[in-house]
């Protein structure tokens, strides 16, 4: 089922209602015009994803399937410093997302010949199955194998996956979405976790094929030996990916080998989706880190890096992050009871708004933290990042000299608004909870659950999975094991966030409803 999964706008302060205004829209083809019918306070520009523009009745039919790639260059008949500001702030959204989808800030990985024949060193009976289709039949079992994601606007199967830019040779290089561009309901969301990444199994099978076709080894290749990319499938290794990239980095970002490496807690969390950074005040679970470029680009300090390079390419992640702020949550494409959601909505505000804030026009959400003895959830994350790390960040390039807040001692994690949270599952920053209603039924959290690939489960709002007591015997290697969540491992534990059991169970569903709304 297709749905809108958000959109991007470009407040004008339109003087009067049903001014038109010209926008030109970059897809990844061309780029091409249309005009939309502005409102009395904004002008809803264009829906980003499924291709719906807002405003359908202005708008030609022909419009409604192209993917937003780029920008909105707003052209008024009379300005305003104001919609300047819009169109400066559109066109900077646009230059983010195009920065992800054709800028290669990181090695490639493995190009189309290894990609071509993952399937290879595939188990039985994938292997056999594999061998026996046609070639575009093999590319989506890989995509699924793996969980990569396919591009939304891949209309003919041969588009390189969402989270990756591929050069004229045909050599593929990851970047931000390869996290944080997901599936929901078999829908592809950019911005939305991806919930479904094997990365380690996909580093893994990389390594065995370039070997098995005499082809040079990458760094990931050789990383992943001595770093676990993941420990369960839908979520990754990404803070120790940090710790480790800075760790050979002084505070100015010059490279220094000598440095040492410093003991590594390594535990799987679960990608925040874009949507919140825009209410957000910092970055990261804990909070400790400052909403600017700076930190986001830890993730590319391999050491061949320099800190010229880092300084060239800071606009262009403040153009990213201008890009993650502007995306916008998918709407629930379900039925919704909306009386129910309406008694929901009542008893959310009444017990949860406190921690996650209230939602409709006149909605709020204050960013705090929470105690950890208070929500009660695993305390790997938070004992990973150590106070020296903290310290590195704060008085290095990364804060700017310490002029960007860090904080060197956090003492809980932040409770996140709740923007299209029935397409994030699973929960939790360890994502350890498949569903929202595992989430209010603490007693019922699963110890072993397994996701199923597209599934949804529109009664309990999350994934649909199969759940067991152990990860059954059957299961004999690590890419098997790391299909199964297993909640007994360090750092993924179900735990915490009791807070609903003080509901009775109507009230429970009730809420359940109403976070379909948000």
């Amino acid at each position: 089922m297709p749905f809108d999964i958000g959109y991007v706008y470009a407040p004008l302060n339109l003087k009067e209602k049903g001014t038109v205004i010209k926008v030109a829209m970059r897809t990844f083809h061309r780029v091409q015009t249309t005009e939309v019918q502005g409102d009395s306070t904004f002008a809803w520009a264009i829906y980003a994803g499924s291709g719906v523009l807002s405003n359908p009745s202005q708008i030609a039919e022909n419009w409604r399937r192209a993917f937003f790639l780029g920008s909105l260059l707003l052209l008024l008949a009379s300005s305003t410093s104001s919609s300047a500001d819009g169109a400066e702030i559109a066109t900077a959204v646009a230059r983010g997302y195009d920065n992800l989808r054709t800028h290669q800030y990181l090695p490639p990985d493995f190009d189309n010949e290894v990609f071509d024949s993952l399937w290879t060193v595939w188990p039985e009976p994938e292997k056999s199955k594999a061998e026996k289709s046609d070639a575009a039949t093999r590319r989506r079992l890989t995509f699924s194998y793996y969980g990569v994601i396919p591009d939304p606007s891949d209309v003919d199967g041969n588009r390189p996956a969402l989270g990756y830019v591929v050069d004229r040779d045909g050599n593929w290089s990851m970047n931000c979405l390869a996290c944080h561009g997901g599936k929901v309901a078999g829908q592809t969301v950019p911005g939305l976790p991806n919930s479904h990444t094997a990365l380690q199994t996909f580093s893994e099978d990389i390594r065995a094929v370039k070997l098995n076709l005499g082809k040079a080894l990458s760094h990931l290749d050789y990383g992943s030996i001595q770093t676990p990319l993941n420990m369960s499938d839908g979520t990754t290794n990404a803070v120790v990916f940090g710790i480790v990239l800075g760790a050979y980095r002084n505070p100015d970002m010059t490279v220094d080998l000598t440095r040492r490496l410093p003991p590594l807690l390594h535990h799987d969390v679960d990608a925040p989706p874009f949507w919140n950074v825009r209410k957000k005040s910092s970055l990261y679970i804990d909070g400790f880190a400052p909403k600017t470029a700076r930190p986001i680009m830890q993730f590319i300090l391999l050491p061949k890096v320099t800190p010229e390079q880092l300084t060239k390419w800071e606009p262009e992640f403040a153009d990213i992050l201008a890009w993650i702020e502007s995306v916008e949550p998918p709407k629930y494409p379900f039925e919704i009871n909306r009386d129910l959601a309406s008694k929901g909505e009542q008893v959310f505000n009444q017990n949860c708004a406190r921690c996650h804030g209230t939602y409709g026009p006149e909605g709020k959400y204050e960013q705090t933290t929470i105690p950890l003895d208070e929500i009660g959830t695993d305390t790997l994350r938070m004992k990973s990042l150590t106070p020296e790390h903290r310290t590195w960040m704060k008085k290095g390039w990364l804060s700017r000299f310490g002029e960007d807040h860090v904080e060197v001692d956090p003492v809980g994690y932040v409770p996140p608004p709740l923007d299209g949270i029935w397409a994030s599952a699973p929960y939790l920053h360890n994502g350890s909870v498949p569903t929202l209603w595992h989430l209010m039924h603490s007693e019922s959290r699963p110890a072993v659950w397994k996701r199923t690939e597209d599934g949804y489960d529109q009664n309990r709002v999350g994934l649909e999975i199969e759940h067991f007591d152990k990860v059954p015997k059957s299961i004999t290697t690590p890419a098997q094991r790391r299909r199964y969540f297993d909640t007994s491992l360090p750092g993924k534990s179900s735990a915490g966030h009791s807070f609903p059991e003080s509901l009775t169970e109507p009230e429970k569903r009730a809420v359940l409803e109403y976070l379909k709304t948000l």
